[in-house]
């Protein structure tokens, strides 16, 4: 056959076969690049190909932070007496059991002023018919129990707002007065509030939480303070490594419209504020798929900055029952562990003391169980 005709057929029939077979990417510097295959059927193999080798859309710088930005390693926080830094949605129940208070209306920080207040004879500048805590006589070495039930959640991640919901029971041994006090229970003061992140990254948290105390517990029982109160504070964890935290908070509880102070007729308050601050650090022992162990160790302090206490023995410097309590500092430590289910559940079960000849309580223990959303 002459070339003339070869020629020909092929550019009859193989133009035709060529066409079908010929991919057309999209326009790259303006001009449309064939990519040949063998078959129909490996173009979408080419398509896919050709998608690698195009240049990809940059992700977004916000998109890059946010995917960077991760919640603090450890399972929630490890403490058990400071409060939470960590925001999240998250339920708590707590039981406390407190023995040997030797002032239960010290500052109006545990319950109101003293009954006994109200059997002075007028005329005497201690003398307060409107003291709103238990009497007549005055109580001494005071043993309590205190269920909290504590619910938080978290819209936003830098913002919560949380409740609880205390119950109290109360053991008083009263010093003088007639007649008897007998052991008392029920709601104690509800308190509410938020929590707003300050900073948030992948080991660190510094939260500020403003805290409020409603006067729902019944003072003349022993069950509440009487007044409503605040409480603003500035909460942090740090990571130190996978194994070690540290946490901590400054805060300063704020009492309103507390009772009259000693004498009644002056401007001073019987409920004083006070400065809190604590330092917590856990270190994590044992760590797996399902389970974790912390024990923590902290150290929590209470400034007194004003107020008073009622009290028997040293005789007070005001002439009556009530010593005044500015510059009274009060320090517990603190021993405990906490144990973390599933990185949501965890228990706590530790023990505070007082290392001050001043307290609160001579000792306490602590049990809670935590949920975390």
């Amino acid at each position: 056959m002459k070339p003339q005709i070869v020629l020909s057929l092929a550019l009859l029939f193989g133009t035709p076969l060529l066409a079908q077979n010929t991919v057309l990417r999209p326009v790259i510097s303006g001009e449309a690049v064939p990519v040949y295959s063998s078959s129909a059927t490996s173009a979408p193999n080419a398509d896919a190909d050709l998608a690698q080798q195009l240049p990809q859309p940059k992700a977004k710088a916000t998109d890059t932070a946010k995917s960077e930005i991760k919640r603090p390693k450890a399972e929630g926080s490890m403490v058990g007496y400071i409060d939470d830094p960590i925001i999240g949605s998250q339920v708590r129940l707590r039981f406390d059991a407190g023995f040997n208070d030797p002032y239960p209306d010290r500052d109006e920080f545990f319950y109101g002023k003293c009954g006994c207040y109200r059997g002075i004879p007028a005329g005497n500048p201690a003398s307060d018919p409107n003291a709103p805590g238990p009497g007549p006589g005055i109580a001494r070495n005071l043993d309590f129990q205190q269920l909290y039930l504590f619910g938080e959640y978290a819209p936003l991640r830098r913002f919560s707002a949380f409740f609880e919901l205390p119950f109290r029971w109360i053991q008083p041994s009263f010093v003088g007065g007639t007649g008897s006090f007998p052991n008392q229970g029920g709601v104690s003061d509800v308190s509410l509030g938020i929590k707003v992140g300050l900073v948030d990254s992948e080991s660190s948290a510094v939260t500020f939480q403003f805290k409020s105390y409603l006067p729902s517990g019944d003072a003349s029982r022993g069950l509440g303070t009487n007044h409503s109160s605040i409480e603003p504070s500035l909460l942090f964890y740090h990571s130190l490594s996978p194994r070690w935290t540290i946490e901590g908070q400054l805060g300063d509880w704020h009492p309103i419209d507390g009772s009259r102070g000693v004498p009644t007729v002056g401007s001073s308050s019987f409920a004083g504020d006070v400065f809190i601050y604590g330092l917590g650090v856990s270190a994590q022992v044992y760590h797996n798929t399902t389970l974790s162990i912390a024990p923590v160790v902290e150290l929590v302090g209470w400034q007194l900055l004003g107020g008073f206490q009622t009290q028997i023995e040293p005789p007070s410097p005001t002439g009556g029952p009530a010593a005044p309590q500015d510059g009274t500092s009060i320090v517990n430590a603190k021993f405990g562990a906490r144990t973390t289910i599933h990185g949501h559940s965890s228990v706590y079960i530790g023990y505070g003391r007082a290392v001050t000849d001043a307290a609160w309580y001579k000792n306490l223990l602590r049990a809670e169980y935590r949920y975390v959303f």
